[in-house]
């Protein structure tokens, strides 16, 4: 070999190695996130473990646990638990998971939600509420008021409601709103919450199931956290894939 031949494949080495380094000095090769936070979403669930969300009420703390890459709730006393993410003031933004109940229940999604000072509940809020395949339509796809003081109205899957600045209420039907067909019995299904100011809307496999308008003049929720729900005994609710990411001036779909 050459002289020059030598020195080519000198440089033919090096190259080939440099190329093989990790990214900066002495680091270990770079792991990507797998939700990136260029885009605005927040992973909520490391698939692990349950850092960053609190068992409501704490004696309830059993009740969550991880397996097989998702939450797990299981209700062992006739009490409402919840497992509340530890940003407490969220207003704006849209969260998206999947949720699967194996059996019968029923569990949803706590909104906007803080300690209820009644001691009706634990906690008051906007709630989505979620369950088994022919439990009805005021509770499966609806959107539940959980208030300390003001009047609860209705609104069930399939509806459209308006609360005037004065407590009067206007419903109106959804076109193409979801439908049983659309839901996958102990399967796997994704929602969808989008909450922009005082219009708050709730999606299930891409349809939406209902939403709401609250312009009351007193009790209108601004802010507060999101909460998962274990509503009796002896159910089982799996949430997985939790992201969040907040928004700002977006307006809301209609």
């Amino acid at each position: 070999m050459s002289v020059r031949q030598w020195l080519i494949a000198l440089f033919l080495i090096f190259a080939l190695a440099d190329s093989l380094q990790p990214t900066g000095f002495g680091q270990q090769p770079l792991v990507r996130d797998p939700q990136p936070q260029s885009d605005g979403w927040q992973t909520l669930f490391d698939g692990h473990t349950l850092t960053g969300w609190q068992a409501i009420p704490k004696e309830s703390a059993s009740d969550w646990t991880v397996q097989n890459g998702a939450i797990v709730g299981r209700g062992s006393a006739d009490r409402l638990s919840y497992l509340v993410w530890k940003d407490k003031q969220l207003r704006n933004f849209e969260l998206r998971l999947r949720y699967r109940l194996p059996g019968r229940g029923n569990s949803g999604i706590e909104v906007r939600s803080r300690p209820d000072p009644s001691g009706k509940r634990p906690l008051e809020g906007y709630h989505a509420d979620l369950g088994h395949v022919g439990i009805g339509r005021h509770i499966l796809g609806a959107w539940d008021f959980h208030f300390a003081k003001r009047s609860e109205p209705p609104c069930p899957r399939g509806r459209r409601l308006t609360i005037g600045p004065d407590g009067a209420l206007r419903q109106m039907s959804i076109s193409n709103a979801l439908s049983l067909a659309d839901l996958h019995p102990h399967g796997w299904n994704d929602v969808r919450i989008v909450a922009q100011g005082d219009h708050l809307q709730f999606f299930i496999n891409g349809k939406l199931a209902s939403e709401f308008t609250d312009n009351a003049r007193e009790g209108r929720l601004e802010r507060g956290a999101i909460a998962l729900q274990i509503h009796d005994k002896d159910m089982v609710v799996e949430f997985k894939d939790l992201r969040l990411r907040q928004r700002v001036s977006e307006m809301p779909e209609r």
